[in-house]
């Protein structure tokens, strides 16, 4: 009998994908066969700092391009995943025990969010913006800025759309993130970087670790470098403890909890959901008579 070689899947960090620090790794078990998928690397400490200064540069040089920019990169990713719908659609099926019927709606869904994130991404700016009412002889006006790093705890009873949602709301207004993948069923995540490290997105604009979420999110939600935490699980006691951790450098925690299971009705297409991951700034201007 011939033995079959699981693929061993690597972390993505920094638009590479490479292996983790502490050499540990899992196994990935389908919970509909109970067959052995894959392997997946178990990130560690070092992993997570590894991503923080990959996070950091790629911030730099997405948050420099402009909306329409943006806007091109995010409609080049829905285009790929459209050439790849099959593949995504059986990572799902084998990872979950959704019907195939609902994992083929599942990636539509997630296609039809990222092409309208990338109409928002050139408009979101306009949107946000305003014109505040002062005393005569100042002009004020506010607008949006990305915070910067947002670190995602995805949610474990989900696949691939809450990944997509959680990952378009933090980087169209020009974030780089740090993903932890569901420890149940990280396949479709880890697929999903196979896209986009051939895809325009500049290196260490999405970063997606696997291991143990009890291992992870402390040092993530503690990193000082790291500026929002977008928690979608909901581990009480791990939610806690992200939220005494963000309070050291007064971190912006947002919280879903259970909202991340949006229907096809709802589509969480909310184009005031961005704003969870920016900072408003304001500018005087002094206005001749």
């Amino acid at each position: 009998m011939r033995i079959a070689v699981p693929k061993m899947y690597k972390l993505f960090i920094g638009g590479k994908f490479t292996r983790t620090e502490s050499e540990r790794y899992s196994d990935v078990i389908s919970p509909r066969s109970k067959e052995k998928i894959c392997n997946i690397s178990r990130a560690s400490r070092k992993d997570l700092r590894n991503a923080v200064v990959s996070a950091r540069a790629g911030f730099n040089e997405w948050n420099s391009k402009s909306g329409y920019e943006r806007a091109q990169i995010l409609y080049r990713l829905a285009e790929m995943l459209e050439e790849r719908r099959e593949q995504f659609s059986e990572s799902i099926f084998i990872s979950t025990r959704q019907k195939k019927s609902d994992c083929n709606s599942e990636i539509s869904r997630s296609i039809d969010r990222i092409i309208f994130f990338a109409g928002l991404a050139d408009k979101w700016q306009q949107m946000s913006g305003t014109v505040n009412p002062v005393q005569s002889g100042y002009f004020n006006f506010s607008m949006a800025e990305a915070t910067g790093i947002v670190g995602i705890v995805l949610p474990e009873a989900g696949s691939f759309l809450p990944l997509v949602s959680r990952i378009c709301n933090a980087i169209v207004t020009g974030n780089s993130c740090i993903v932890i993948c569901s420890e149940i069923s990280p396949l479709p995540a880890l697929s999903f970087a196979e896209v986009i490290a051939t895809s325009d997105f500049p290196s260490g604009v999405i970063n997606i670790l696997t291991g143990k979420k009890p291992e992870l999110v402390p040092h993530l939600a503690g990193h000082f470098d790291v500026n929002a935490i977008d928690f979608c699980e909901d581990n009480n006691d791990l939610n806690l403890q992200a939220k005494l951790l963000c309070a050291n450098n007064v971190k912006r925690f947002h919280s879903l909890e259970k909202q991340w299971e949006w229907k096809s009705d709802d589509r969480n297409e909310n184009i005031y959901e961005p704003g969870k991951f920016v900072e408003i700034k304001t500018v005087w201007h002094t206005m001749g008579m």
